[in-house]
């Protein structure tokens, strides 16, 4: 199991950078704005070959334990009790304040390895911050500066030898989701505080995610580890999708735009709805979006201990997607309570489903069949006096499901007869609920020359 390093110290440090530094991507949302991280983030990176967890976790500020800052410290002091070693980064241009000294005597208290890690310190600005640093009892501290990559040698360097790694020690291991096959990658999205952090720490089994009453609490897209039913799953909490117009926050356009990049990196989404509110126009909109980005969809209703008369309600929604969402005829509705822990087996079974036709292919005699048989049923409109002429037609891909039908004329032919072969497509081979993407191409004349 590979060694986890836990990034602490006060908000606007530059915990984040870090974390980015360290495992090469822009995982992590970075700004000016202070406390913009907030739940505990984990990624995987190299030190000395070898492969790493490395921990980016909230500020750690003294606050009331039931208030949202209080949390934030409770979720980065769990980072502490899992971690082999601890990276204390501090602002080598502000100098040691007060809670960095408090931050270190907790360190110190665990006893658990540390590096102290002056951050900042490019340039002459950091100099009288980085020689205070000594009095914080944690050992020399390592001058860096994690936005233009300065001193990250010399750091890894430091990790190897607190962690007793040895120089190409793990150059087969730790891809992010070890050996075997590869990760099924979830996203949760939805309307702020309808329950999606809740959802994710029930799936994972630990209060991962910082959750309460107030919306808004995720900002970041946290990726989450778990297995179900032995199979490997990356689960992505995402922060709540808003209409553009209420975002006027920095953090939270920050925030939209990495749920939006989760919904493009996952290949099934779970999109879920408050059944106190159920399928609002923000809910089609983010199901639109799933759909745009060819993404695998499964539409779960929270909450639904809450609900009185839950036939009613599941044919009401059932016949509203229906008609709002025909773009995604069949797409799976399961009533939760992630509160309660209650239809996740459900859910993950429909998650299942929608990832297997998501991947689906057709063998060209059987699709070339039915294309025989749909242009029997209904054939294409004549245009302008000529027949209009489909003449064979091919899966290239799925992920989604997509279909090239060569045409004599491919201007020709209407939108709605395009919507009658992608729907008599989903019914004849079973691609409810997922995107099919069909494309009409100009086949070619053999007694045309150039």
């Amino acid at each position: 199991m590979p060694s986890a390093i836990a990034i602490v110290g006060r908000p606007n440090v530059g915990k984040s950078t870090l974390f980015n530094r360290l495992t090469g991507r822009r995982a992590a949302l970075v700004s000016d704005m202070p406390g913009l991280t907030r739940d505990r983030r984990h990624g995987e990176a190299l030190i000395a070959g070898n492969a790493v967890t490395v921990i980016d976790t909230a500020g750690l500020e003294e606050a009331p334990a039931a208030s949202v800052a209080g949390r934030m410290r409770t979720q980065s002091e769990l980072a502490l009790t899992g971690a082999d070693l601890v990276l204390v980064v501090f602002d080598a241009r502000q100098g040691v304040l007060p809670a960095d000294a408090v931050i270190a005597r907790m360190v110190l208290s665990r006893g658990v390895p540390a590096i102290l890690v002056a951050n900042k310190c490019e340039g002459r600005a950091g100099q009288d911050g980085f020689y205070e640093a000594f009095r914080l009892g944690l050992g020399d501290p390592i001058a860096i500066s994690a936005e233009h990559g300065e001193g990250i040698g010399d750091l890894s360097a430091a990790i190897a030898s607190a962690l007793g790694l040895k120089a190409g020690g793990g150059d087969d291991a730790g891809n992010g989701e070890g050996r075997g096959a590869p990760a099924l990658r979830v996203a949760i999205v939805g309307r702020p505080n309808a329950g999606k952090s809740t959802l994710v720490n029930h799936l994972v089994g630990e209060d991962r995610m910082l959750t309460g009453p107030e919306p808004g609490l995720t900002r970041d897209a946290i990726a989450s580890d778990m297995h179900w039913q032995g199979r490997p799953i990356r689960l992505f909490d995402t922060a709540g999708l808003r209409r553009k117009a209420r975002i006027v926050d920095g953090a939270e356009k920050l925030a939209v735009s990495d749920a939006v990049r989760a919904v493009r990196f996952a290949e099934v989404v779970v999109l879920l709805i408050d059944a106190e509110r159920p399928l609002e126009h923000q809910d089609l909109t983010i199901a639109d979006l799933v759909e745009t980005e060819g993404r695998a969809l499964v539409i779960a209703v929270n909450k639904w201990d809450l609900v009185s008369e839950k036939q009613r309600m599941l044919k009401d929604l059932k016949a509203t997607l229906a008609k709002r969402l025909a773009q995604l005829p069949g797409v799976a509705l399961v009533p939760i309570s992630a509160r309660a822990g209650r239809g996740l087996e459900a859910l993950m079974a429909a998650v299942f489903a929608a990832y297997e036709i998501w991947n689906k292919r057709v063998p060209t005699p059987e699709l070339n069949r039915w294309l025989a048989a749909a242009l029997e049923q209904h054939a294409p409109a004549a245009a302008k006096g000529r027949r209009v002429k489909l003449r064979f037609m091919t899966q290239p891909s799925a992920r989604p499901p997509t279909f090239i039908a060569f045409c004599s004329r491919p201007e020709a032919v209407s939108k709605a007869y395009v919507r009658y072969l992608t729907n008599s497509l989903r019914t004849a081979f079973g691609f409810a609920g997922v995107p099919v993407r069909l494309k009409l191409r100009k086949s070619d004349n053999p007694f045309v020359r150039d």
